[in-house]
């Protein structure tokens, strides 16, 4: 598939995401290519009137810029209420619909909207299609700067091979809360729900990129179309 196509696919995916929004509603901001897309949508309805009373809680702090940008009223960040329905990417998704995301530093933010949110529609392209998570996708975790090292030691000894998340100049790569990533290589998770439940007893990691049932839907922008899941 050609970029040209893919472009197309990607806001085909985008605009049937966004058919399910209504006035009224309190919309969770993902991230990610297609996600974006269907942010611009959102942004234009508003402008056009065709969507109104509309207040967004955003992913990440990005997110939150390119949204007031467009006009999107958004919700206090230290009390973001119930959510009717998120918009979010993906990085790795696998045939029960389970997730690995954070490739773009925001699973901690997205995980606690994704948890919020009566719906969650997860919007991706046909690449991130994986028969099992971690075999595309290293898992991205998010430890405090303090201790990192241990944390990364402890992964290893779990079967991890982690490595600190860099910017281009070699410092270490800050989420939107100040910590660090160690985006962690597991190969092929055999069992999510223990490594999730594993990870989530040591002190000092503070959030994982695995979203184990929290998905919807999942529309998928694929050559000959776009395909819609309803997951539950």
């Amino acid at each position: 598939m050609n970029q040209a196509n893919q472009d197309t696919l990607k806001r085909q995916a985008a605009e049937t995401a966004v058919q399910f929004i209504q006035s009224g509603m309190v919309l969770g901001l993902g991230s990610g290519t297609t996600a974006a897309i269907a942010l611009k949508l959102i942004g234009q309805r508003i402008q056009s009137g065709a969507l109104n009373k509309i207040v967004g809680v955003p992913t990440s702090l990005s997110i939150a810029a390119k949204a007031q940008q467009l006009g999107i009223p958004l919700a206090p960040d230290d009390n973001p209420p119930a959510i009717d329905l998120t918009i979010d990417g993906a990085d790795e998704v696998d045939p029960a619909w389970n997730l690995i995301k954070g490739g773009g530093g925001a699973m901690t933010r997205e995980k606690m909207i994704a948890q919020l949110s009566t719906r969650e529609i997860i919007v991706i392209d046909e690449s991130k299609l994986s028969p099992q998570l971690g075999t595309r996708w290293p898992l991205p975790i998010e430890v405090l700067p303090f201790g990192w090292q241990a944390q990364a030691r402890w992964l290893t000894e779990q079967g991890g091979a982690p490595k600190l998340r860099q910017n281009k100049d070699g410092s270490p790569y800050l989420t939107d809360q100040e910590n660090y990533i160690l985006d962690t290589a597991f190969g092929p998770i055999a069992d999510a729900n223990q490594l999730a439940a594993l990870i989530k007893t040591r002190a000092g990691i503070l959030e994982h990129g695995l979203f184990l049932n929290l998905t919807s839907d999942v529309i998928i922008a694929r050559a000959g179309g776009v395909r819609h899941v309803v997951v539950r």
